[in-house]
């Protein structure tokens, strides 16, 4: 077990928040003498070695080199985290720009999308979120005539989604029918989610065939199966931005940045974990080998629940990236974010 950050003395405290913000901030080892040139501590680079050995023989720094520099231990990441560290909110701008992205989307999966691509763009890291996993309850259908032999199939979710696809009619189908078939769906299939519009159709359709027209029946069957297959192929977790976790610092690490592509590509063991944070009401952050998934990538996930308008959590929205994230700039924008998703949902 570490020493919790009140057992450490006020030096340790110092010397520790400086490697572990300068590491941070760069990526590189800490050494001695780059802490005694800042002058804050008033201590000689001897002072400043003995005092990181301490830290080292603790678990909360560690020499990954020959050279006198120190980095943060996992364990060290997560006493910073918990601890000491100060977050800084995101700017104007930058709340500005999370805004302008979720906003520009016209469907709820769009403003996911946009979500996450804001995240990855803002954090340097790869955005991610998971999809809402409740079923989405139905509002209204409809079928509008496009050209002779097409039309455009509507569906308006119990959110106020609208999604639109084209689909194929026969060429003599009258826009009536059209209208009759819509109404007929919105009718009888509102309020339902697309699982148990898909079984009351077909006993609805048998039972009432010789109210409708053939062309009429097959529209309506064909409209429900689009959406069913639809929803049942969108992804659960949508990634954005995973270029950014190949930069010049990972270049002499590329074995490790490929175990984290391979970890996202997966998908299913990310979506566990982020599906993890949905019980919290705060970000949590998970760091490198806390969790198996990143034993071997040594990656940190930053995660938010996002909630629809009565307060249900309805999906997760976080970043991935290396385990020297700036955690006190990214943690807020991670939380902004899912602030913003959950008033647009509402």
């Amino acid at each position: 077990m570490t020493a919790p950050i009140l057992e450490l003395t006020d030096r340790a405290r110092d010397v520790f928040r400086i490697v572990v913000e300068s590491y941070l901030g760069s990526g590189a080892p800490v050494g001695s003498r780059t802490i005694s040139k800042l002058g804050s501590l008033n201590l000689s680079p001897a002072s400043i070695r003995n005092v990181m050995q301490d830290l080292e023989e603790l678990g909360l720094l560690a020499a990954p080199h020959i050279s006198a520099g120190r980095v943060p231990t996992e364990t060290g990441l997560r006493l910073f985290v918990d601890g000491m560290m100060q977050v800084s909110e995101p700017n104007s701008d930058e709340r500005a720009a999370i805004e302008a992205r979720v906003a520009s989307g016209g469907r709820i999966e769009e403003a996911l999308i946009a979500a996450t691509t804001a995240l990855s763009g803002l954090s340097a890291c790869a955005g991610l979120v998971l999809v809402p996993a409740r079923a989405q309850r139905l509002r209204q259908f409809a079928f509008v005539p496009l050209a002779p032999g097409q039309a455009l199939a509507v569906l308006v979710g119990d959110d106020g989604s609208v999604e639109n696809r084209v689909i194929s009619v026969p060429h003599d189908m009258l826009p009536s029918a059209l209208t009759e078939a819509g109404n007929y769906m919105t009718a009888r299939l509102a309020g339902m989610t697309l699982a148990e519009a898909a079984q009351a159709l077909a006993r609805q359709l048998d039972a009432e065939r010789a109210s409708l027209d053939a062309a009429a029946q097959a529209l309506i069957a064909r409209g429900i199966a689009l959406w069913s297959e639809d929803g049942s192929n969108r992804p659960v977790l949508i990634v954005r931005g995973a270029a950014n976790l190949i930069d010049e610092r990972t270049a002499a690490d590329l074995d490790r940045v490929r175990q984290l592509l391979d970890e996202i590509e997966g998908k299913a063991e990310i979506v566990r974990l982020l599906d993890s944070a949905r019980d919290g009401k705060a970000t949590k952050v998970f760091i490198g080998a806390e969790n198996k998934l990143f034993a071997l990538s040594g990656s940190s996930v930053i995660a938010a629940p996002y909630h629809d308008r009565d307060g249900r959590v309805v999906g997760v929205v976080g970043v991935i990236g290396p385990t020297r994230l700036n955690y006190a700039r990214v943690v807020p924008m991670v939380d902004f974010t899912a602030q913003t998703l959950s008033r647009l949902i509402t």
